[in-house]
């Protein structure tokens, strides 16, 4: 696209002889240029994606394109780099004959961003999910809190191909981004998310919302799911019934050592809750640990108990926060059973639950886990 006299037309890359940084030569009259009309799905560089965030796939960060750098490899003209420096914007800035004294900044491959396409007009492309999907989730859960709200969006819709991810990723967000964005929702939806989020992290997702939306959301989750979040509602959030994970591994005390792996290989359980086997006795209740590494140094046919640590520190579902931290601390305990007055499981925590509850609210951004360069522009 070319601007000439005010009109927007139509120049093919052929007809490019010359470009610089301030003017292009073209092999063909401006009067002969056709009117520009943009094509479906069509991205203009200057127009849609110059000065606007990208996303740094190598760095997880989002960076501002504000100079794109082209070069004529054979007879077309290819995108290379993005400069990402503020140098551009002081260089547009200053008169033109000190533009040439600014040089240019920190040039970002082309191949190691991504750019965000859901404002171009007619777009029908979005960011590729292959390519966010070698991010972290704590990392993809950054990028959207760092984000405006319509590129988090963008972000969320691209990884929402893998549902398991998405949950993922909503499980990583402050509670600020969860309402966010799962306001624009239906109910439906909302419930589908929280199904496929770990119980506990659903629980304190539901507990934020709106009490309107709330019970209509509860009803639609999924009926073991939603067993699972009524219990745990039961219980105030900072004890440790609020904490716990229902999803753990447990054999009995009979089991043989390949059974106790081949539980922990078919759980669902999230691979940081299934670090620990829960071996239980004829009765049901709890009567050790196995971690799955000392599973693993044992032979297949031994009886678990040659890998199991008797008489485990245990929490009732009562205890308070600090008694929590005082018993995975005194104990080295990287998971900790919730146990009834009976001594059956009712569940497990994590250390990362009890870090999550002891860190300040928006430690992310406090501690530069967001981008720094480009913090969040607005909620909307």
């Amino acid at each position: 696209m070319v601007n000439c006299q005010g009109q927007d037309k139509f120049a093919h890359a052929y007809q490019i002889v010359t470009l610089g940084q301030e003017f292009a030569q073209l092999s063909i009259e401006p009067a002969d240029l056709g009117p520009f009309e943009r094509r479906p799905g069509e991205v203009l560089l200057g127009r849609d994606l110059r000065s606007r965030h990208l996303i740094h796939l190598e760095g997880a960060r989002l960076v501002r394109a504000n100079e794109i750098e082209l070069a004529k490899i054979g007879t077309s003209w290819q995108v290379i780099g993005v400069d990402t420096s503020s140098r551009p914007v002081l260089r547009r800035a200053l008169p033109r004959p000190l533009r040439r004294r600014v040089k240019p900044g920190r040039v970002v491959d082309w191949a190691d961003v991504e750019p965000f396409v859901a404002h171009v007009p007619t777009a029908r492309l979005q960011i590729p999910f292959r390519k966010l999907r070698r991010l972290h989730p704590a990392k993809l859960a950054d990028l959207v809190e760092a984000a405006s709200h319509e590129e988090g969006e963008e972000i969320i819709r691209a990884v929402g191909e893998d549902r398991e991810l998405e949950a993922d990723v909503f499980e990583e967000l402050d509670t600020e981004h969860q309402l966010e964005f799962l306001s624009s929702r239906s109910d439906e939806d909302a419930a589908r998310l929280l199904s496929a989020m770990a119980p506990d992290d659903a629980v304190d997702l539901l507990t934020e919302l709106d009490q309107d939306r709330r019970l209509p959301i509860l009803q639609q989750v999924a009926p073991v799911a939603q067993r699972k979040l009524r219990t745990l509602l039961s219980y105030n959030p900072e004890t440790a019934g609020g904490l716990m994970n229902p999803d753990f591994v447990a054999v009995p005390a009979t089991s043989t050592v390949q059974a106790a792996l081949d539980a922990v290989k078919s759980s669902a359980c999230a691979p940081e809750a299934a670090g620990v086997v829960f071996v239980t006795g004829d009765d049901g209740r709890l009567v050790g640990t196995a971690l799955a590494v000392e599973l693993l140094r044992a032979g297949p046919s031994d009886n678990v108990s040659t890998a199991t640590r008797a008489d485990p520190a245990t929490l009732p579902p009562d205890a308070d926060i600090h008694e929590v931290v005082r018993t995975m601390t005194d104990f080295n305990l990287a998971v900790a059973p919730v146990v009834d007055d009976d001594g059956h499981m009712l569940g497990q925590i994590t250390v990362d639950d009890v870090l999550e509850l002891l860190l300040p609210a928006g430690w992310r951004r406090q501690y530069g886990m967001a981008s720094a360069e480009h913090g969040r522009e607005a909620l909307h």
